[in-house]
Order: structure tokens, then sequence, then C-alpha cells
């Protein structure tokens, strides 16, 4: 999963990529990749309406659940900014920044953001 999200923010190092991370049990088994229609997608990142009900039915219809909401800050640390925390408007789901660069020590890194307030969350791998 962590390979995954990696590749895709590297796909497009210059742009935020994001997406869906479905599971069950607090174990996230499915990585849905979504386009970003933002504005400026260097610096900011969206889903589309129509995009995030059908990767949530593809999400309902396999059994599992949200876990997580992915994407990458190209240009910057991966840790949640001002725009990320007050649009965090899933507070069940824990939140994942990928940073794209190849030299970065955490470049996968989760957080759980919830009426303004944020926390790391640890990830492991199984």
């Amino acid at each position: 999963m962590l390979f995954a999200l990696q590749a895709h923010a590297q796909g497009a190092p210059e742009h935020e990529r994001c997406g869906l991370l479905a599971g069950r049990d607090g174990v996230i088994t499915l990585v849905l990749h979504a386009h970003n229609i933002a504005g400026d997608p260097a610096t900011q990142y969206e889903i589309a309406p129509a995009e995030l009900f059908q990767l949530m039915r593809e999400i309902r219809s396999t059994g599992l659940q949200l876990l997580g909401i992915y994407h990458s800050h190209p240009h910057g640390a991966n840790q949640p900014s001002r725009t990320d925390i007050a649009r965090a408007y899933y507070p069940g789901a824990a939140y994942f920044i990928i940073s794209p660069q190849p030299d970065v020590e955490n470049p996968v890194r989760a957080f759980s953001i919830r009426d303004g307030e944020v926390s790391e969350l640890r990830i492991s791998t199984v």
C-alpha cells in the first residue's frame, strides 16, 4: 500500500495526487486513485463529486469501509496544511500525506484530523 501511494505521487510530482483508501478492521487493502480537479493542482487537491460518489459506491460494493484519504504535497512538508485541516470533512478517516521527493525520511505520513485538532498516526505494514 505504501509503495502504491508513493508511486502515484511520483507519477506527477509537480501536482498533488489524491485518492481513497479502503479496508476492514483498520487494515487498508484497497487503494483507489482519483483525478485531481482542483483549480491549482500544484498546491491543492479536489475530487469531483461524481467521482467521489462512484469511488464510495465501489468501496461499499466490495464490503469494505473508507479508512483513509490521501494526497501528495509536491512542494512542501508532508504534514497537514491549514487548507487540509479546514477541509478534513471525514473525521473518521485517516489523512495520508505523501511526499514525492525521493530523499524524504518519512515519505508517507498519516494523521487524524478532527475538529481542527491534528495528531500523527503510526503506520504499520503487515
